[in-house]
């Protein structure tokens, strides 16, 4: 099949070629005929499977015809979890949209300048890609009309759940008319996703495109036992100076610790920058803009950036701590083999992350082998695991032999030198709370 088989305007068409793209992914060979018919869905589809164009191509074969409502307000109206997301749907539109006759696109985000947000909103918009609260500001503040929108996306909607955003999405579909076409995309389509979808779809057609584990195929996943907070130090500065490793994002379970590992691994001669949820929007998109340009070799982050970034150079994802939730773990090892291309994922787990090592396995259907770096082996002896005997990674020649572990000024924002911190998980919406109960917010 090809694109011109799901007969989209031409224009869409001309710049789908201009991007390099001749054959639609199963996401999209699925959901775009679905979507021109008219019809509500709930689609499960994993990061990297195209799922961005999958709504975004229909909604700009929508605006290629002149809407019968005058207003400046939006015609299709996208929802997602976090800014980096939202930022890279906006790009997305842009990209496939160039063609048509003035689309305007506008992003509202947490972190940007009201002002600015004022200015973009009292000017026509065609397409209105925002974050859930900083929304909700607008639409209490009577800056927005919804008279002419015909679609609204959920955007990652099982993570618009954990992050507690659901009573905004709620008091959204309450200010939209009820006539829209509605689009749920989630990785996983569980018991609490179908309860939101009952309440903002009407009669939507379900589609589930692949299973976790056939995302995987093309990331080796390695995991390392460690004993402490030095030993989990050394080990990331030997995995860092691999000449192998082009890119490389680093996850860490909080905030403060994105920050610390990334000062101090700049401090031993490593290009690395974090980047969390507390850090104001310009730095946030000046850091994303110098892992796209290759100029950022290491980036630590929280799970703010396990989502949303798109960069095919990263070869590398490291779990300094492990995820909470195994979904969590999918999404941020997806950051690398993107584009066909392979990559690699490490896990660092101590003798109090057997639970989670468990529930990770379970989840992606796929066993972990553990690996021995000479010279770093763990005195912690992990039970034996059937199917997964360690083996030994090559050794590394390293160019330097310091590490930042013995610096106690260095590690003064970690509370125990086992590597176990604040638990608080990382939001760009911290006020935000999970709604407990889900009013009915379409008139079926």
């Amino acid at each position: 099949m090809s694109f011109e088989t799901l007969k989209l305007h031409p224009l869409i068409l001309k710049a789908i070629v201009d991007s390099g793209y001749s054959t639609p992914t199963p996401i999209q060979k699925q959901a775009i005929p679905e979507l021109l018919a008219g019809h509500d869905i709930m689609a499960s589809a994993q990061t990297g499977t195209g799922k961005t164009a999958a709504f975004m191509l229909p909604a700009l074969h929508r605006l290629a015809t002149a809407s019968k409502v005058h207003s400046r307000g939006p015609r299709i109206l996208v929802l997602t979890p976090t800014r980096e997301l939202a930022l890279q749907v906006s790009d997305a539109a842009t990209k496939y949209g160039k063609y048509l006759h003035r689309i305007k696109v506008v992003s509202i985000l947490g972190g940007m300048p009201y002002p600015l947000q004022n200015k973009l909103l009292s000017q026509p918009v065609d397409i209105l890609v925002a974050t859930p609260g900083r929304l909700i500001d607008h639409i209490q503040r009577g800056r927005i009309n919804f008279s002419r929108l015909e679609m609204l996306v959920l955007d990652e909607a099982d993570r618009m759940l954990d992050m507690g955003f659901i009573e905004d999405v709620e008091k959204i579909a309450l200010a939209i008319p009820t006539t829209h076409q509605t689009l749920m995309f989630s990785a996983t389509l569980d018991s609490a996703i179908a309860k939101v979808a009952t309440r903002l779809l009407k009669s939507p057609k379900r589609i589930q495109i692949a299973k976790q584990q056939a995302k995987l195929d093309n990331i080796e996943q390695r995991l390392h036992y460690v004993d402490d907070l030095s030993h989990k130090n050394r080990l990331l500065d030997h995995l860092l100076r691999d000449i192998k490793l082009k890119q490389a994002i680093v996850f860490t379970a909080t905030k403060r610790d994105a920050d610390t590992l990334a000062d101090n691994l700049s401090a031993q001669g490593h290009e690395a920058l974090a980047l969390h949820g507390d850090m104001n929007q310009r730095d946030r998109t000046r850091t994303i803009t110098k892992l796209r340009h290759g100029s950022l070799r290491v980036l630590v982050a929280t799970d703010v950036a396990a989502r949303g970034i798109n960069v095919v150079g990263i070869t590398h994802v490291i779990n300094f701590d492990l995820p909470k939730f195994a979904e969590d773990y999918v999404h941020r090892i997806g950051r690398t083999g993107r584009a066909g291309a392979s990559g690699i994922a490490v896990s660092f787990a101590s003798g109090k992350d057997g639970v989670n090592l468990q529930k990770i396995e379970r989840f992606t259907g796929h066993r972990i082998v553990s690996h021995v770096v000479p010279g770093l082996e763990p005195r912690y002896k992990p039970r034996s695991r059937p199917g997964n005997t360690p083996r030994a990674t090559p050794s590394i020649v390293r160019k330097r032999s310091r590490s930042w572990s013995n610096d106690s000024n260095k590690r003064s924002s970690f509370s125990n030198v086992n590597g176990n911190w604040n638990n608080n998980r990382d939001h760009s919406f911290s006020n935000d709370k999970m709604g407990n109960s889900f009013k009915n917010v379409r008139n079926k």
